[in-house]
């Protein structure tokens, strides 16, 4: 029988505060004091006392996300940038890349200790951290059966590592996983049986994690949105909390424990999270001294008229309007440059013909001016040759390698393309390519330039499509268009990440990318990915590249295994075409304090509103 938990009782105790005669009143703290009954049982539990600030005190943080819903908000679920930015905010993981350094720091864990073999890593939980929600009116401790805070613990950690592993929850991100012991085959449902995946919980305040081989980024992946500790009794239900099962992540069901935590979201239009009063600040996840960070769903154009009529406190420029920017002084203040560890890039679907073809992937990349992209359309970042970002650890750096990866090449493009035509007997006017992006007024200006070089060195005319992001990945997925719009920002600063990750498949399931581009790989009748060794020579070679890059120490002959296999990924294989490394300029409102980050997400308990 489901335990019926009633209030009976809701009293605010005004406490007063004696202050000097020369000083201002302050906001008057309230404890609350509630009865609840528990199987009959009064029992009295009392809240941390919060102070109550009037409305117009309140440190709203403003900004804008590009058109169309938030994809998810559900920690096992998210793959792009701003679900994960968002769950970052409201849980934290063991571990958390500083946004300034790109260092990992302990967040969740307290202590970590790691065994002689490298593989098992056994973290001290922060203790005393609760679970809440916001309940309308202000954020309150997430009571459980009993009546008493429910306080985060080892067992939520393990609960969401599982649960993100588990093939019912069908995480896309949960491959980033399959380090650890038995994640593979549990995903894989080769194993009904979760006690075989190396996450173990020793108690409330002790997780284990054992990893498949010792790896420098393993404290990385521990770290990582999808191992973050979930609230079963909200999805899953218990004695005294019905399930909300997939709603869970709607207004009033969220439940988190980060920073700040869910306020509001309405969909297709805004999200709002709130300060959490219950999390207890420490140097490297401070409590926040902003009090609501509010994001509006509109395009960058959109964004920036209300950044201009003081609407908004940070705003992304459009590069129809940089010019005008930089060129006004009163903006001299309020630009930021920001240098994010990502990368923007087109990938080939070489299923679908003509992008079948290495030839013409080829040409097409080939035909790309990145250096005129860069400066005459998106006016920000740096030209890419290649695909990982120079800015990651075992990443090839530019002035090592200065003959790796694409360069500008319209003579060997049209060579390359006319040797394809006149084998298969067509003109280039005759091919059908189509290129997809998410919708937004800077992707279809990229596209628009690019398809221009397309047309004037190779002439093809290719058809540009465009949807909002979160009906752009699901048609992204499905794999019906010939070229694909992509971005990687680092989940971890290390070039793993990039290509094994990316690009490979991990034991079964293809990389975050490995939809689109699908080089080696198929699915049997049961729907699994395939894959036999020797189908694909230069698949293997890369995938051979990539993992003994993983185990190597010594950091020259690391470089020169990943850039091996960039040249395998943009020149051989062609499989991806790299249009920029990030760096954007974006506006900023002098009311605002902010920490500027390279890591692609922001840290906004860290920034400040000046009064």
């Amino acid at each position: 029988m489901r335990t019926k938990v009633w209030m009976a009782l809701s009293v605010l105790l005004a406490l007063t505060l004696v202050l000097a005669a020369c000083q201002p009143t302050a906001p008057t703290p309230q404890v609350i004091v509630e009865t609840v009954v528990v199987e009959g049982t009064p029992k009295v539990v009392v809240a941390t006392p919060q102070v109550t600030q009037p409305a117009e005190q309140r440190k709203v943080l403003r900004l804008a996300w590009g058109p169309g819903d938030i994809p998810t908000i559900d920690t096992a679920l998210a793959v792009d940038v701003i679900s994960i930015q968002l769950i970052d905010e409201m849980t934290v993981g063991l571990t958390r890349q500083n946004e300034q350094t790109a260092e990992l720091e302990l967040a969740m864990a307290t202590d970590v200790k790691t065994s002689d073999d490298g593989r098992t890593y056994t973290f001290t939980i922060k203790e005393g951290v609760p679970w809440v929600r916001y309940n309308g009116k202000e954020v309150e401790q997430v009571l459980d059966c009993e009546g008493n805070p429910r306080y985060v613990t080892a067992y939520d950690f393990e609960y969401g590592i599982l649960r993100t592993l588990n093939p019912a929850t069908a995480s896309d991100y949960a491959y980033v996983l399959y380090g650890i012991e038995g994640a593979a085959a549990y995903n894989q449902g080769e194993t009904e049986d979760p006690s075989t995946v190396g996450v173990k919980a020793l108690d409330a305040k002790t997780l284990q994690i054992t990893f498949v081989e010792p790896a420098v980024y393993n404290l990385n992946i521990a770290g990582l949105w999808v191992a973050h500790a979930q609230p079963k009794w909200i999805i899953d239900g218990d004695d005294c909390t019905e399930g909300r099962g997939e709603r869970w992540t709607e207004t009033g069901f969220y439940q988190g424990y980060g920073p700040f935590t869910l306020k509001e979201w309405v969909h297709d239009s805004e999200i709002a999270i709130v300060k959490n009063p219950f999390w207890p600040g420490d140097a490297v996840v401070p409590s926040p001294k902003i009090d609501e960070v509010r994001w509006k769903l509109v395009d960058t154009s959109g964004a920036l008229a209300e950044f201009e009529t003081g609407n908004l406190d940070v705003s992304g420029i459009p590069s129809g309007d940089l010019d005008r920017i930089l060129n006004d002084p009163k903006y001299a203040d309020m630009l930021r440059n920001t240098y994010t560890l990502g990368t923007e890039f087109y990938a080939f679907n070489t299923t679908k013909a003509p992008t079948d073809d290495v030839r013409v992937r080829l040409a097409l990349a080939l035909a790309v001016d990145r250096e005129a992209l860069v400066k005459n359309v998106t006016k920000t970042g740096e030209p890419a040759r290649w695909f990982t970002h120079p800015g990651v650890a075992g990443a090839p750096k530019p002035e090592k390698f200065p003959n790796l990866g694409l360069t500008y090449d319209p003579q060997r493009a049209k060579a390359l393309l006319d040797e394809y035509l006149k084998e298969k007997g067509l003109t280039a006017d005759q091919l059908d390519i189509t290129l997809m992006f998410n919708t937004s007024e800077s992707h279809k200006r990229k596209a628009e330039a690019v398809q221009a070089m397309w047309k004037e060195t190779l002439g093809i005319n290719v058809k540009l499509t465009n949807q909002e992001w979160k009906v752009y990945l699901k048609q992204r997925k499905a794999g019906n268009e010939n070229i694909y719009r992509g971005s990687w920002v680092q989940d971890y600063p290390d070039a793993n990440n990039f290509l094994r990750e990316v690009f490979t498949d991990n034991n079964g399931t293809p990389g975050a990318y490995q939809d689109v581009v699908n080089w080696p790989v198929a699915e049997n009748a049961e729907g699994m990915i395939v894959y036999t060794p020797g189908s694909n020579p230069l698949y293997d070679k890369f995938v051979e590249l990539v993992k003994a890059a993983a185990r190597e120490t010594d950091p020259e002959k690391r470089m020169q295994l990943y850039a091996d296999a960039e040249n395998i990924l943009v020149n051989e294989a062609a499989v991806v075409l790299p249009l920029y490394w990030y760096a954007d300029k974006v506006l900023v409102s002098p009311r605002v304090v902010d920490t500027p980050s390279i890591t692609g997400y922001d840290r906004y308990e860290k920034w400040d509103i000046k009064s």
